[in-house]
This record gives structure tokens, sequence and C-alpha cells, in this order.
């Protein structure tokens, strides 16, 4: 025998107005269950106090419709045996309309399995409810599903009830779907692979985030480990101190911001001839990336750089990747901010070629001078922010992909941002560990080809380049002029 035990969602509360309406709050969302009289509200009242059985609560059937059909109810799923799965609201239902009866139903593609303490979870962010799941013998049934099923059940490897008692929660919930439904069949759906959908969901904040309270800048790890320092761990090599530019002068002679903008074009030919040199590289990476002050605030290092970063903890880091600049030798390179100068990390070698050989497949560039690679040292940022942390460097590394088209553009340099890469070569090549540092944008950096009348080699030049604007490049599109 199938039997359920209720309770309010964690972080719910509840109030009663002098006119008797009862509201339900969990911050950011709130609800109105109307003028409702004192056996309501001691239902309420238990449901808080829970778990208990939805049997045993005075006049609460209309009640308990209208806290299930709003998210505000965790229900934990049992038989005489013991426990089976738990559901726990995750946002409020049918956000993704589910189509009408189904024959057939599948697992969603969205869903994740993973293991919470001693339990297994599933979760998808697109479903109503998450699945705490107690019996192990349920994750046979979530295996079958990988395959379309009878919409009662009857296939899957459990007893009848429980079959048909779990496949109706996991449709109402969204993590199981008709069969060949929206998922296959609608734009809205299939333009999302997993990954990406789960990313965009988990990194807002949300009902569930709202409910759970873990979003946002809550320093999750602080207490357990340090801040890391804001200067790297150095590798050791020989450094290059680096040209540092008059800025009272730049700012005097430099264009306006306003034809930055405007003259602002991803550029992919380098000028052969005259290659970039040492100097600009210099200039270039004063103006976009230097550190220009160090303050500390609760014990972490906090940096003053030219582009922005997420509570300015700054975790990027810039390597150049050096194949032909005038006055500085091929290879892989360290760009110390704080002292402004190159440290070299390794030479012109088979993991400097490969990187370069990558930046040219992603753009159709030929022979590019300098390949840029910006890692992220994740623990800046990753144990303070939780939940969005990564989303968080994805934008910091947008903001320094901006600086740099407009300092470049500024130069009459020719840059060019890369949508992808192989992080793998950059860790295999400096040491460092994957999970630790890695790899979260590209961009490529080189001296501007000659006009076609051969005059102003450094004016910024439109023509073939970036006709639209975009200003990245992702492999599927690296030769088309208006990407």
């Amino acid at each position: 025998m199938i039997r359920e035990l209720l309770r309010l969602r964690p972080g719910a509360e509840f109030t009663r107005s002098d006119a008797g309406e009862l509201t339900l709050s969990a911050p950011p969302h709130a609800a109105s269950l109307g003028p409702a009289g004192d056996a309501a509200y001691q239902a309420l009242k238990l449901l808080a106090d829970g778990p208990c059985d939805p049997a045993e609560l005075p006049a609460a059937g209309p009640l308990l419709d209208r806290l299930r059909g709003g998210g505000w109810l965790v229900v934990d799923v049992a038989t005489g045996d013991g426990p089976l799965y738990t559901l726990h609201p995750a946002r409020p239902p049918e956000v993704v309309p589910r189509g009408g009866d189904a024959a057939q139903l599948v697992l969603s593609r969205f869903v994740v399995l993973h293991r919470d303490g001693d339990h297994m979870v599933a979760e998808s962010p697109v479903a109503a409810y998450d699945v705490h799941i107690q019996e192990p013998a349920l994750l046979a049934a979530f295996a079958a599903l990988a395959r379309p099923v009878p919409a009662d059940g009857a296939t899957l490897p459990l007893p009848a009830p429980v079959a048909a008692r779990l496949l109706t929660d996991l449709r109402a919930a969204g993590l199981a779907v008709p069969a060949g439904g929206p998922e296959e069949t609608e734009l809205r759906l299939r333009q999302w692979s997993p990954f990406e959908l789960w990313l965009h969901d988990r990194s807002r904040l949300g009902a569930r985030a709202a409910a759970t309270g873990r979003w946002g800048p809550t320093g999750w790890l602080e207490a357990d480990f340090p801040p890391l320092p804001a200067r790297p761990q150095p590798f050791g090599g020989p450094t290059v101190p680096l040209y540092r530019p008059d800025l009272a002068a730049l700012r005097a002679t430099d264009p306006t911001f306003t034809a930055v903008l405007e003259d602002r074009r991803s550029v992919r030919e380098h000028d052969a001839d005259h290659p970039l040199h040492v100097e600009q590289l210099g200039e270039f990476l004063y103006r976009c990336a230097r550190v220009r002050g160090v303050a500390v605030l609760d014990g972490i290092e906090h940096l003053d750089r030219p582009f922005p970063s997420g509570g300015a903890v700054h975790e990027l880091e810039i390597y150049p990747v050096v194949n032909r600049v005038t006055g500085l030798a091929p290879g892989l390179y360290h760009y110390d901010g704080h002292e402004h100068r190159l440290e070299a990390v390794s030479g012109d070698g088979p993991a400097v070629r490969r990187l370069l050989e990558l930046a040219e497949l992603a753009t159709g560039a030929t022979a590019p001078q300098v390949l840029l690679v910006v890692t992220a040292r994740f623990g800046r940022l990753m144990t303070k922010y939780e939940g969005m942390g990564y989303a968080a460097i994805l934008k910091d590394v947008g903001v320094l992909y901006q600086t740099m088209y407009g300092v470049a553009t500024a130069m009459g340099l020719a840059p060019c941002g890369i949508g992808g890469g192989d992080a793998a070569v950059f860790n295999a090549a400096t040491g460092r560990d994957y999970l630790t540092e890695s790899v979260v944008g590209e961009f490529l950096l080189g001296s501007r080809p000659a006009a076609p009348d051969g005059r102003a080699r450094h004016a910024p030049a439109g023509g073939a380049h970036d006709r639209d604007g975009a200003g990245q490049d992702g492999g599927a599109h690296a030769h088309d002029p208006a990407s």
C-alpha cells in the first residue's frame, strides 16, 4: 500500500491577517490563499511542523490542492516496507507545459542523477520537483525510462502499485515526458543541450536558490579553505620586463570612445611583413590587465584592474602564446600584472605549436602572431560565490574580451576573440591542475594588415572583417566574413 506524508517546503512561512487572509511566502515568491478559517490555519501549522498524514489534517481538501498546485508541499512517498522517495518542490508546477495524455513516457533528457549525502537525487532545470530517492531499487526504473515505457508503468521493474505511483509523480514533476513530445519537436526545448540549460538555470536566482539559500556570495567554503592569494604560484622561469605607456599622453591622443566602439572589428589576418613588437604587446597588456592596486577585505585580496570583475576578486590570468613578436622569443609566457612583466613558462615546443594550430582552426587565421590564453583560478571566486561562480567567471571573460577589443582598436592592432579551444593542451604545457586553473577564453592579437591602397597600415579597417560586429569566432563559421 502506498502512503504519503506532507510538509511545507523548507523556508516557507505563512501569516494570517486580521481579516483572516492566509499568505504564504518563501522569498522572492509569495502567494495568497485568500480568506481561511481556523481549520485551514491549523492545517498549515501542522504542515509546518510535519510531516503529517493528509487524512489527519482538518478540512484540508481544497487547501491541499492549492498547496500542491503552487509547489508549497514536500511529499514523502513510502510503503509499509519503508520510504521510497521524496518530492521536493523546485519551482511552481507547469513551468514547461508537458502536453496532453501520452501513451508512452521517457525520462526527460534534461534529468541528472547525482549523489546527495547517502541517497540519489533526480533533478532537471525544467522540472517542478526534485526526486530524492531513498529506495535503491527505484534506480532501475530510471534506467528503464531511457526507452519509452507505457504510461501506466506496467513494464517498469517494480511492484505494480509502486511503478504506477512513481511514473505518475515523475510525469507531474516533468522528469518523465511524452515519447516524441515537445522535448523532441519544439525549438524552445531542442535548442538547449542539457548542460547549457543546467548552467542557465542553476546560475540564476530562482525558486530553487531562494528555497535553499545556496546562491550568491555566501562564502560557503571560506570556513573550510583559506582564500587563495591574488598572485598565482610563479613558474620560476626567466622574466621579461614590459614597456609602460604614458597614460597621460594617451588621454590626449587616443581615438574617442565612440570611434573605438564604431571601428571595432574582428581581424583574423596579421601583417607578416610588420609583426607585432614587444613594446606594443607591453602597452596592450598594461592598458588591459595590469594590477593597479590591492586591498584586503575580510582576509581576501581584492584587485583593481582596468576591467571589472565579480566581487573585485579578479580570478583571470593571461598567458601570451608568442609565435612571432619582434623583440620576444617564441614560447608560452604568463603575464604578471602585479609587476607588469612576462614570465617564461615553456619554449617553442609541441604544446605551443598545438595551441596556435587550434587558434588557426577556430578562426581561419594564418600564422597568428600572439594567442592570449585566458585562464581562471577557480578557487579565487568559487569559494565565495555559490551556485553562480562559473557563470560569473564567463561574464568576467566577456568584459575582458571587450576591453581587449577596445584597446587593440585604439592601438590600431588586429584583435579577434575565439569561441573555444582545448584546455587540456594548456594544462599539459603548464602543469597546472585542470580543476584548479584552466582555460576559459582565447584571444588572437597581431599587427593589422595594410589597407588595400597600401596606406595607413595601423588604421582601423572594416572590409571583410566582422561586418555585423559579432566579435567572436567558433570553428563552425571560421571563414564567414560576417562573423
